[in-house]
Order: C-alpha cells, then structure tokens, then sequence
C-alpha cells in the first residue's frame, strides 16, 4: 500500500523551462537550424551571468580577506597586551617591595625631624610621591590581576555611598555637588570589591574632569535584565577622538595618569560577563554605564 505522505512523481522539466532557467543551455538546444543571432544572444547572456558570479565572489573574498586580517591584528593586539600584563604584574609587585621598607623609613625620619619643620616638609613631599607610586602600583595589578569574581549578594547603594562619604573631603575642596538615584533595596550578585574599585575608578575619573567644581550623578538601575550602573558628570564630555580610547589601557589625558583607571573597569565589567559604555549627556559632560546581567536562573525566578 503506498503511503499517503509520499509524493507523486513529477514529470522532467519541459525543454523550454530549462531553456529560460539556463541561457547556456537555451544556446546548445536550439539545434542545428536555430538562428545564430538567438545562439549569440543566448551565449552573452550565460557570458554575462559568470562574470557577475565572478564579480560576486571577488568582492566576498576581499571582504573576507579584510575581515581576517582586522581579526588577526586584533590577536596580535591581545597577545602584545597579555605579554605586557605579565611583565607590568612582576614589575609592580617588585616596586610594592621595595616601596614597603621606604614608607618605613620615612616614617622613621619624620619622627626624628619633628622638630626641624623645614626638613618635615621635604619629606612629606616625597611622602606624596611614595603614596602616588604606590597608586600606580596597585593599579597595575588591579589590571593584571586574572582572578575569578568571588560573587556575593550585597547592595550596591550601600558601596556607592561608603565610596562618597569617603571622598567627602575632596568633594567639598573641589567644590562638587554629588546626586545620588540607586535604590536601597536593589541587589546584586557580583564581586563586592571589583564592584566597589569600579565605583571607585568612575568616580576619581569624573572629580578629574571638574577641577573647579560641578556636579556628580550616580544612578543605579535595577531591572529583570540587570543592574545598571551609571556615572555622570557635568564636565567638557569626552572629544571625537578621546571617546574610542577611553577604555583602553595606557591611554590618559591626564599628565599624572597611568591610562589605566577605566581599562580596569573594563575588566571588571568583562569578567562578571557585563558590558560598560561611554557617551556624551545631551545637557553636557559624560556618563558612563556598567550594566552586570543577572543570572538566567535569578530572572527566571
């Protein structure tokens, strides 16, 4: 018995369609007494046809050829950055050393000198270059740093305002007014500390932009998609050819920078599985947006 599902036998294909859906074919079945302008015709026509497949493949092999060597320059990029990494981590952890027993020692003077205010002074000063080779320093292994998030669950307002208060003293010197908008029931499962250098590092970027005062807004937003995190600040915004680099290591526009503060960020955001962005606010100054996706199981719930 045959099957109902089965198809009925079609019939070959009459010698005109195959004629219309291949010229070349149309030319070799027109038979000795076609008419050679119809050949010609016919045989331009399937000329035509290959060329225009040729043309077509042409240009996808150059796109093609483009797009790996954009893909193997980026590698190499990569490859350069990792090394460097590797070299930047034994070289900070070397100066963290040798910067242990200087503190030490100038710790040590200060008490001897306190009386000679003159001498006081000049140590203080390299008392700040110390603490500021330190900063470099803790940066560079912030940045190199391969560990995997220890996630917990915790409240991002309370680490954004621990963060502000700690900071209070140079916001008041710097003349900033600071608007906070992160709900204090908002949670988020993530790296408590990388969350909390993040902050950090947006903040201390934005106070850098406004010298002479101006305003500072940290939103937090808590959706079924994520925490978004946003950072803004009323200063000059970020310049056509400022705001492609802005996240990558080594590139600063400060003159005491180590380029590295929004590279670390970066980081943080990439190994929580998130993303940050960079943007000019339509009323001036920047913002810039870490959002931490929430897990699939979390959202599900």
């Amino acid at each position: 018995m045959a099957l109902r599902t089965k198809r009925p036998t079609e019939a070959p294909p009459a010698p005109e369609d195959r004629a219309q859906a291949n010229p070349l074919a149309a030319a070799l079945a027109l038979g000795p007494d076609a008419n050679l302008e119809r050949v010609l015709a016919a045989w331009h026509a399937a000329t035509l046809r290959l060329e225009q497949t040729h043309e077509s493949l042409r240009r996808e092999v150059a796109r093609l050829t483009n797009e790996l060597e954009a893909k193997n320059r980026e590698l190499a990029r990569k490859n350069r950055l990792a090394d460097l990494g590797h070299m930047a981590s034994h070289v900070a952890h070397e100066v963290r050393n040798s910067l242990v027993p200087i503190s030490l020692y100038l710790s040590l003077l200060c008490r001897r000198l306190s009386a000679d205010r003159e001498s006081l002074d000049i140590v203080d000063k390299v008392t700040g270059g110390v603490t500021a080779l330190e900063g470099t320093v803790t940066d560079l292994l912030q940045f190199t740093s391969d560990r995997e998030p220890r996630c917990v669950l915790f409240r991002p307002a309370t680490v954004v305002r621990e963060i502000l208060l700690s900071l209070e003293p140079q916001l008041e010197a710097q003349d900033i007014v600071t608007h906070i908008d992160v709900s204090p029931h908002a949670t988020l499962f993530a790296d408590a500390d990388m969350f909390r250098r993040m902050v950090l590092n947006l903040v201390l970027n934005a106070l850098d932009v406004m010298p002479h005062g101006g305003e500072l807004f940290v939103t937090g937003v808590d959706g079924r998609g994520g925490f978004e995190l946003e950072v803004a600040d009323s200063g000059p915004g970020l310049t056509e050819d400022v705001a492609p680099h802005v996240f990558e290591p080594f590139f600063t526009t400060k003159s005491g920078g180590t380029g590295l503060g929004l590279a670390i960020v970066q980081r943080i955001a990439d190994a929580h599985g998130g993303m940050v962005s960079a943007c000019n606010c339509p009323e001036g100054g920047a913002a810039f947006t870490v959002r931490f996706l929430r897990p699939v199981r979390e959202a599900a719930a």
